[in-house]
């Protein structure tokens, strides 16, 4: 019922959101990059198990002008750069079952 009504109450409201220009919403992205950007502060620079994926990421996000495929390439070379270096221990479940829909997403997407 209340995902009805927030539908119902975003019809009304979406003309007032889209009437906001794109200039006046920059602001509001940089400030957002710039918070993204501080934790990178804490990405171990000198493994290269972490260090590669990290970077891999933010320059997908870049170059693919998608968050989703900066992040789905990272967590491909994580978990590729752990298998190789056979730091599997490092790896958790999840990231293992992240990194299965991943491939299949790959090797479905392209057929």
């Amino acid at each position: 019922l209340t995902v009805a009504i927030l539908f119902a109450l975003s019809l009304f409201l979406e003309p007032l959101f889209g009437s906001i220009p794109s200039a006046a919403t920059a602001p509001a992205l940089i400030i957002v990059g710039v918070m993204m950007m501080s934790p990178v502060k804490d990405i171990e620079w000198d493994e290269m198990t972490e260090a590669i994926p990290a970077f891999l990421t933010m320059i997908f996000m870049i170059v693919a002008y998608s968050i989703a495929d900066g992040i789905m390439f990272g967590i491909l070379s994580y978990v590729l750069l752990k298998l190789f270096t056979k730091k599997t221990n490092d790896i958790s479940k999840m990231t293992w079952v992240v990194f299965a829909l991943f491939v299949i997403k790959i090797i479905f997407g392209a057929l």
